[in-house]
């Protein structure tokens, strides 16, 4: 009896809890938090499987992906309730997806017409440079006045241009007035509503930014840039703000529960880091590699390869923040291609202590350019290179250059981002997967000589979801948001975190190579 009373208190006194889908390129996860403290309670995270019909062609499976989130959900409320924490406690969903990768399916039936393609797919390239050279002196920044984006296999628009062209369903279902576009946000939040029975066909400000079809002033769907690629805007969902109530869970253990939040991973993780000022900035080590930079209420445009993106829009009478990006396509994907192609590690973990063993490259030189080379020289046709191998080398020496070869792009991006606002950064935030390698955390202090600065709650994309999600004007707990407590809790977290300093090798004179 008293342990049952005592179950009862902690579960009152826990007080209302924010969930947060984090649908990643290489993973779903669902995490619960406390709303006031910021405190992570509980999650779940299933793999998601990618698919290669060709070469440079990256797809997913977008029942597995909604199926993957489903699981999730379900087997987080498990864990909840073995910890004694009631889950109707939870009053509000964000949802965080990977950006650009893009999906059509049909409204009547609620079926994918095709596989997502996924954002660093290349398959677009022939469609890239078609479109290049019919715009003035082939100008692949002939649209960045209004998007902020060059014309780039990267970003939504060409992805589902191509699905027009080359999938018969797709047009089909465009002619017959079936189809729906969407990012992966758009296909979880029509889904999670009720799909072909009601469900909400909309996403937000930072995802539409992705798509070369959003005007980043106007903040909409730009006419022009639709009849640009071709696209009717008929298919294209509602754009809302990162932080209002789109619509109720209508299946699932959390039916009822408003979805009230939706950011982009990156702009996610920029709410999570609490880079709320002009100038503050962190960087993302995931698949690819994403360092924001915080510019506050007016896009400033670059003129070093970076690109300008809406950073977040808390709330529909608040006005959108914008961030400077430099995207790197190859972090973390480095370490499965050494471990599935070429069997040189078993798991991700081993990758630290095989480049610690040597604590060099030995001269050898890694640029993961699998997909092209993103910022700052957007150029789709680049191919990675390992070069400087002797007969020394081993694959410890490789490893260590490709942990290196994470750090050099980031230094390059970071170089740029110095040069576009004029005041460099002081110090870098760092978030992802990849931040618990600690020999990649000192390299990358090292060769940005800054220091690294990571919290010790990791899950900064999910608590960004989460926090914007709470925040929604209309949620069932009225005021209260979590994003005073998290951020204070946060700022103290970074406080006690190491920072890095230059090494003794970097005052040397050692410097990142240059990709070509």
């Amino acid at each position: 009896m008293n342990g049952s009373m005592a179950a009862s208190r902690d579960r009152i006194m826990l007080g209302p809890l924010v969930a947060a889908i984090d649908q990643g390129t290489s993973s779903t996860r669902f995490l619960v938090f406390n709303a006031k403290t910021a405190e992570l309670l509980s999650h779940h995270q299933v793999e998601i499987k990618q698919s290669f019909p060709k070469e440079g062609w990256v797809e997913e499976d977008p029942k597995e992906i909604l199926q993957s989130v489903y699981e999730c959900m379900d087997k987080t409320c498990e864990k909840l309730t073995q910890l004694n924490i009631d889950i109707s406690n939870i009053k509000a969903i964000g949802v965080t997806n990977q950006r650009e990768t893009t999906l059509v399916w049909d409204k009547e039936t609620g079926e994918p017409l095709y596989n997502a393609i996924v954002w660093l797919d290349l398959r677009t390239q022939s469609t890239v440079e078609r479109l290049i050279n019919k715009t003035p002196g082939r100008n692949k920044n002939h649209l960045k006045h209004k998007t902020g984006l060059p014309i780039s296999t990267y970003f939504s628009a060409v992805k589902l241009r191509w699905l027009m062209d080359n999938v018969d369903e797709v047009s089909k279902a465009i002619l017959s007035h079936r189809a729906m576009f969407g990012t992966i946000d758009s296909w979880l939040i029509w889904c999670l509503t009720g799909g072909k029975k009601g469900g909400v066909h909309c996403t937000d400000v930072t995802n539409a930014s992705r798509t070369m079809l959003f005007n980043i002033h106007t903040m909409d769907w730009d006419p022009e840039l639709c009849t640009y690629f071709g696209i009717p805007m008929e298919i294209l969902p509602r754009v809302r703000s990162s932080s209002e109530i789109y619509g109720l869970m209508k299946s699932g253990c959390l039916t009822g529960i408003p979805i009230s939040g939706c950011l982009g991973d990156q702009s996610a993780a920029l709410v999570g880091q609490m880079c709320f000022q002009d100038g503050q900035a962190k960087n993302t080590y995931g698949t690819g590699c994403f360092l924001l930079r915080n510019t506050g209420p007016k896009p400033v445009m670059s003129d070093h390869g970076l690109l300008t993106t809406v950073a977040y829009k808390l709330g529909r009478d608040q006005p959108a923040c914008y961030a400077l990006e430099g995207s790197v396509a190859i972090a973390g994907a480095v370490v499965r291609w050494l471990k599935d192609n070429l069997g040189i590690i078993q798991t991700s973990s081993e990758l630290e202590k095989l480049a610690a063993a040597v604590g060099t490259s030995y001269g050898c030189y890694f640029v993961p350019a699998f997909s092209g080379l993103y910022a700052p020289y957007w150029e789709p046709s680049a191919r990675g290179i390992i070069c400087g191998l002797t007969q020394f080398t081993n694959r410890s020496h490789l490893a260590f250059a490709a942990l290196e070869a994470v750090c050099f792009q980031t230094r390059e991006l970071m170089d740029a981002m110095n040069q576009d606002s004029g005041i460099p950064l002081t110090q870098l935030q760092v978030d992802g997967g990849m931040t618990s390698n600690r020999l990649l955390m000192q390299l990358q202090a090292d060769i940005l000589c800054i220091p690294v600065v990571k919290p010790s709650m990791p899950e900064t994309t999910a608590l960004g979801a989460a926090m914007a999600a709470g925040a929604a004007e209309g949620s069932a707990y009225g005021a209260l948001t979590p994003m005073t407590s998290a951020r204070s809790h946060l700022r103290s977290l970074s406080h006690r975190s190491t920072q890095r300093r230059v090494s003794s090798a970097m005052r040397a004179g050692r410097r990142p190579c240059r990709s070509p």
